[in-house]
């Protein structure tokens, strides 16, 4: 790959440089470009080089360069088919991009079966991609071959289940750690409580987090992050406050996922103000961050605001995904903004190249719905190539008792029936809309349906919390 020592050591520098600095679309881009215009002969790279390189396919998720690198290894540098580095990297790259088999073929292929690295990266990628029996499996197994876990393998596993949902396996396996020598640590805290964010126990993620301030663990970057959804979901601002000062006495502040997550509350929890202090305070915003503050300025009315964000989004060349859309669109339906709307839509589909989903099409329903368009909205729904769900058939519904359509409130109120029938919710809907219409005796008959099918309501509910 090398042409001479002196550029292939200043190549490797710049490799490695742009690697440190979280620049890998800049290491594969160094990494094929010099591959391309170097020495096409049988001579071996730097032996760091194609493990970096795989790194940056890992970090970027980026599986076909990873399988080209692979292919080079196999068919111009066999030599670095069995050093252990490159395989581990390789095996890492496969897990963390999701190729769990491939990575599973890798770890097989290898001459070494001591690498305690090497299985704790195909442990990491079970646990990490919903396969956690696998996980344990392997931690089984790697004690039929005399190897002793370490604190990495437990983390693992235990993050698997916390992932999966299994609180009670995650707890075991805390417990059987001890019993094997190894304190849970800050990764351990961190994973149980990012399994019960993501499974939506939010009060088992807090009451988790408290145990881990208790226990004297302060929270890192990855765990205040990961609290952060506990917090907003259920508007508990004062928690959210309290974490916030943690962050900032720890300082991980201005850590991306956690200025962002901090975005996120205080824009969900209705402290807009506050929210785009923070954000304005960031020297680098993800996509994620410009859609909480979008979606937060839209749900708290300020919709001309969210759409003036969104045009600086595109200015500052950021890339909106498909979440940015329905948080513009949104603002769009709440500012009557129907043929802006109608424009985003289309360019949604036809310049970004992102296909709708439901919840696109739930916004455009609520669009055409609240602007009073209902046969538009009745049509946009029957050209739909998906099936519409509870959210399309209930914005329907909802437009129709505003704007007092029975015939149309009547079949959106069937299909929500259909979609769910133990959900009095639609029944209520349809209710307003009978009784806008003077029709007392179909209200009645309504009111003893839902009864009859012992329909549920859900409780009422505030963003903002009680002063």
């Amino acid at each position: 790959m090398c042409a001479g020592a002196t550029s292939c050591t200043s190549w490797m520098k710049q490799l490695t440089s742009a690697s440190r600095q979280g620049h890998y679309g800049r290491v594969l881009h160094l990494f094929f470009t010099h591959l391309q215009s170097g020495d096409r002969g049988t001579l071996d790279p730097h032996p760091a080089a194609v493990p970096t390189a795989l790194r940056a396919c890992a970090r970027l998720g980026n599986a076909f360069s990873g399988r080209l690198i692979h292919a080079l290894v196999l068919t111009r540098f066999p030599s670095l088919a069995s050093d252990a580095v490159a395989a581990t990297a390789l095996l890492d790259m496969y897990a963390k991009c999701g190729l769990v088999a491939s990575a599973r073929r890798v770890f097989d292929e290898m001459p070494r079966g001591d690498d305690l690295i090497a299985w704790n990266a195909l442990l990491a990628g079970y646990a990490r991609h919903g396969l956690p029996e696998r996980a344990l499996a392997l931690v089984i197994k790697m004690r039929g071959r005399g190897l002793r876990p370490d604190l990495v393998t437990w983390n693992a596993v235990v993050s698997g289940f916390a992932l999966a949902g299994d609180d009670q396996m995650a707890e075991d396996l805390v417990r059987a750690m001890q019993d094997d020598g190894f304190r849970p640590d800050v990764v351990t805290w961190t994973s149980l409580v990012s399994g019960s964010v993501v499974n939506f126990h939010y009060d088992r993620a807090r009451s988790l987090f408290r145990r881990m301030m208790a226990t004297g663990f302060l929270p890192s970057s990855a765990t205040i992050a990961s609290i952060m959804p506990a917090f907003a979901n259920v508007a508990d601002l004062k928690q959210g406050k309290e974490v916030h000062a943690h962050s900032v006495v720890t300082g991980v502040e201005q850590d991306l996922t956690v200025s962002s997550a901090l975005v996120d509350m205080y824009a969900k929890c209705g402290l807009v103000l506050e929210a785009h202090r923070l954000f304005d305070k960031m020297a680098e915003r993800s996509t994620v961050t410009w859609n909480s503050m979008i979606f937060g300025l839209a749900n708290s009315g300020h919709c001309q605001e969210a759409i003036s964000l969104f045009d600086r989004m595109l200015f500052e060349g950021a890339r909106p995904d498909h979440l940015t859309f329905a948080a513009v669109l949104t603002a769009c339906s709440y500012c009557g903004m129907v043929e802006f709307g109608k424009e985003l839509y289309r360019a949604m589909k036809e310049e970004d190249s992102i296909e709708p989903r439901l919840e696109h099409y739930a916004c455009m329903v609520h669009l055409l719905g609240r602007a009073g368009k209902l046969a538009e909205a009745y049509d946009f729904i029957k050209a739909m190539p998906l099936e519409p769900d509870y959210f399309v058939w209930g914005a329907l519904l909802g437009a129709c008792r505003s704007h007092g359509n029975v015939k149309l409130a009547e079949l959106a109120a069937s299909r929500l029936l259909t979609l769910e029938p133990a959900n009095a919710a639609s029944c209520l809907l349809f209710s307003d809309a009978l009784a806008s219409a003077g029709r007392q005796d179909d209200v009645l008959k309504m009111k003893r349906l839902a009864k009859r099918r012992r329909m549920k309501k859900l409780d009422g509910c505030s963003w903002l919390e009680s002063p």
